[in-house]
C-alpha cells in the first residue's frame, strides 16, 4: 500500500493532525524520540565517542588580546581520550571566562551509519521518511545528549586527576624537612615598605618585631645592617627565614653580607611564602595576634614555616598553598574532603606535642576534632603542661573512645612516662612494662641507643598474646612496631632541612641565557612536569619529557616538592614572562 494511503488514516482535525504532512512530522517526531531513549542506539553511541570522539575549542571572535594566556587554545583539536586533564581544564577555564568556545564530537557519519543499520530496514519512501526521523533524532536529541554526558564524565576524570596531584602535593609540602625547634629571625622582604622582621623563640612565640629598609628607595643600609646584628645578638638567633616575594633575592643578599651570618652560625633559610597573606588576615590569625597588624602577623608565619611546616600550614587553606593544577576549577567538595583527610594523614604520620601544638593542629588529630581540640588548649592554659597522656582524660568531652583514637599520636616530652613521647600507645604500655620486668630493668632502659643490647635479648614470640585480663591481642607485627619505636622513640619521618643558595648572577628573567645550568628548587609538580624556582621570580617549566632521558610516566618518580636540582636552562620567552627548562644530562 502507498504510504500516501497509510497516512490518510492518520489525519484527524479532532487530534490536531489537519494534514498528511503534519501526521508524517508527528510520526517522525516519535521515532526521533525513540531513537534518542534506545539503549542499544545511545551504547553504540557511546563506544564511537569512547574511540572517536574530539574536543575542541575555538577563539571567541574579538577576544584575542584578552585571552593571551588561553594562546594554545585558540584553535586547537584532539582526541578526548588522549587529551589529558591539565588541558581539558585550561580549555573549560577558558570557557567559563567567555575566551573559548569548547565542543565535543564523534564522528557523525559513522554515528549515522550505526543508527540507519539498526533503525532503517530499506530504502523505500516509508524507509526515507524513517531514515530522515533518525537523522533528526540523532542531531537534536541524541548527539547532543552523548556530547553532554561525555563533556561531563571528562571532567570528572579529569577533576579526579587534577585531586590526585594536588593532594600528592600537599602531602610532600606538609612533610616537608623541618628546621626543629630553633630560635628564628623571620624576614617578610619589601623594597618601598621596608622588610618586616619577627624574632621568635624555640618554641615560635613572638618576641619581637621590627621594620628595616635595606634597598631602594629608602636605602637605610647601615641601619639595617646594624639593627640586624643587634636583634641577632640580643634574641639568641640561630637562624634567618626569608620569604621567596618580592625583594626576596636582595634580602638573602644583604642577610647573607652581615658579620653574624658569615661564619655559617647562624643558618639563612629562603621559604614559601604562598598563602602567608591569607593566613595573616584570617580568624586563626586574629585569635593568635590580636594587637599586631597583618605585616607582623606574615612575618611570624615566614618564621614559623622554617620550624615546622606542618604545625604552620594547616592553619591556611590548602587551596591557597599553590601546589598542583587547575584546583579552583574542579569539584570543591571533593577536593576538600580529600585535602583534609591528607592533612589528618600527615599530622597523624608525624605525631603532634600536646604541650605546644596549635588547636588548628590538634583539630587534624585522629578522634579529636575541633571542639576537643579547643579544649585540650584551654586544659592546658589553666592547669600547666600536661605530664602524662593520662591526664587527657581530665580534658572535658575527652571519651574513651576518643582517647583511644588519639594517645597514640600526642606527644609528652619531658613526661612521668618516657613512652609518652613515642608512637606506642598507652593500651601496649603494659607489654612494655613485662618485657622491662623480665629484664629486671627499668622502661626507660628499653629506649633507644642506649638499650640496643637489652631490647636484643627480647623474644617477641614470648609476647604475642590474646585479649584478655583488660588488654588487647598483641600480634607480633604490632610487636614489632613497638621495638622499631623503642630504638627510635618520637622520631620524625621528615627529612633533615638543608640550606640552599641560587646562583649569584641571576636575579632577573632577563638575566637567563639558554645554556645556563642553575640550581633551583621545585616548587610545583604536575602531570606534565614540574615548576623550578631558580630566583628570578618566575617559576620555570620543567617538562615530563625533559625530566630524564628515558621516558617519564609520572614526575614524582623523578623529583618531590622542595628538592633542590641542578637545570639548564632551554628557552626564555621574555613577553610571555615563560622559562623552559630541562634536567636531562644534568648532575
Amino acid at each position: 500500500m502507498p504510504v500516501g494511503m497509510q497516512v490518510r488514516s492518520y489525519v484527524d482535525p479532532a487530534k490536531g493532525v489537519n494534514t498528511e504532512e503534519e501526521a508524517i512530522a508527528g510520526a517522525q517526531d516519535i521515532i526521533a524520540e525513540m531513537v534518542a531513549e534506545d539503549e542499544k542506539a545511545r551504547g553504540s553511541l557511546r563506544r564511537n565517542f569512547e574511540h572517536d570522539a574530539v574536543i575542541q575549542s575555538k577563539l571567541v571572535k574579538g577576544k584575542e588580546e584578552e585571552a593571551q594566556k588561553f594562546r594554545d587554545y585558540f584553535d586547537f583539536h584532539e582526541k578526548l581520550s588522549r587529551c589529558a586533564s591539565h588541558r581539558l581544564l585550561a580549555m573549560r577555564r577558558g570557557e567559563a571566562e567567555g575566551f573559548l568556545r569548547v565542543s565535543i564530537e564523534g564522528d557523525d557519519a559513522i554515528c549515522m551509519e550505526r543508527l540507519n543499520r539498526q533503525f532503517v530496514r530499506n530504502g523505500s519512501e516509508a524507509g526515507m521518511i524513517v531514515a530522515d526521523a533518525v537523522a533528526d533524532g540523532f542531531k537534536r536529541l541524541l548527539k547532543p545528549s552523548i556530547e553532554t554526558e561525555f563533556a561531563q564524565s571528562s571532567k570528572e576524570k579529569a577533576d579526579e586527576e587534577a585531586i590526585r596531584i594536588f593532594v600528592r602535593n600537599l602531602e610532600q609540602l606538609l612533610m616537608s624537612a623541618p628546621l626543629g625547634q630553633k630560635r628564628v629571625l623571620a624576614l617578610d622582604p619589601g623594597f618601598r615598605t621596608g622588610c618586616k622582621v619577627a624574632c621568635l623563640d624555640s618554641e615560635g612565640n613572638l618576641l619581637h618585631h621590627d621594620v628595616i629598609f635595606p634597598h631602594p628607595p629608602n636605602s637605610r643600609f647601615v641601619d639595617a645592617m646594624n639593627k640586624m646584628e643587634e636583634l641577632v645578638a640580643k634574641y639568641r638567633i640561630e637562624a634567618i627565614s626569608i620569604g621567596n616575594g618580592t625583594a626576596s633575592r636582595e634580602t638573602e643578599e644583604f642577610v647573607k653580607g652581615l658579620d653574624c651570618t658569615a661564619d655559617g652560625k647562624v643558618q639563612v633559610f629562603v621559604v614559601s611564602e604562598d598563602g602567608a597573606s591569607i593566613y595573616s588576615a584570617s580568624k586563626a590569625a586574629r585569635e593568635e595576634f590580636p594587637d599586631q597588624d597583618v605585616t607582623v602577623r606574615g612575618a611570624v608565619s615566614i618564621g614559623r614555616r622554617l620550624m615546622d611546616p606542618l604545625a604552620e600550614l594547616v592553619k591556611i587553606d590548602p587551596n591557597s598553598i599553590g601546589v598542583g593544577q587547575y584546583q579552583k576549577d574542579v569539584n570543591q567538595t571533593e577536593l576538600k574532603r580529600n585535602l583534609d583527610l591528607t592533612v589528618e594523614s600527615c599530622v597523624n604520620k608525624v605525631g603532634v606535642n600536646v604541650n605546644t601544638a596549635s588547636k588548628h593542629l590538634l583539630t587534624y588529630v585522629s578522634g579529636l576534632g575541633p571542639l576537643l581540640a579547643q579544649n585540650v588548649v584551654s586544659y592546658r592554659a589553666e592547669n600547666g603542661a600536661f605530664r602524662s597522656r593520662q591526664d587527657l582524660k581530665k580534658v572535658p568531652r575527652m571519651g574513651p573512645k576518643a582517647f583511644q583514637q588519639a594517645a597514640g599520636f600526642l606527644r609528652i616530652s619531658n613526661g612521668d612516662n618516657p613512652l609518652d613521647n613515642s608512637a606506642v600507645h598507652p593500651e601496649s604500655y603494659w607489654v612494655v612494662g613485662q618485657m622491662a620486668r623480665d629484664l629486671n630493668c627499668q622502661v626507660s632502659d628499653l629506649i633507644g641507643e642506649k638499650g640496643q643490647d637489652l631490647r636484643s635479648r627480647i623474644d617477641l614470640n614470648r609476647y604475642v598474646s590474646a585479649a584478655g585480663n583488660g588488654h588487647e591481642a598483641l600480634g607480633l607485627p604490632t610487636l614489632q612496631d613497638i621495638m622499631s619505636e623503642l630504638a627510635k622513640p618520637g622520631r620524625d619521618p621528615r627529612e633533615a632541612l638543608e640550606e640552599f643558595s641560587f646562583d649569584k648572577n641571576v636575579k632577573t628573567l632577563e638575566d637567563l641565557q639558554p645554556g645556563m645550568v642553575l640550581p633551583g628548587i621545585v616548587t610545583n609538580i604536575t602531570n606534565f612536569g614540574a615548576f623550578v624556582d631558580v630566583g628570578v621570580h618566575t617559576q620555570g617549566l620543567v617538562h615530563v619529557s625533559e625530566m630524564a632521558d628515558r621516558f617519564v610516566k609520572d614526575p614524582n618518580s623523578i623529583v618531590s616538592l622542595h628538592q633542590h636540582v641542578m637545570v639548564r636552562v632551554k628557552e626564555v620567552d621574555l613577553k610571555r614572562g615563560r622559562v623552559a627548562l630541562s634536567m636531562k644530562g644534568v648532575k
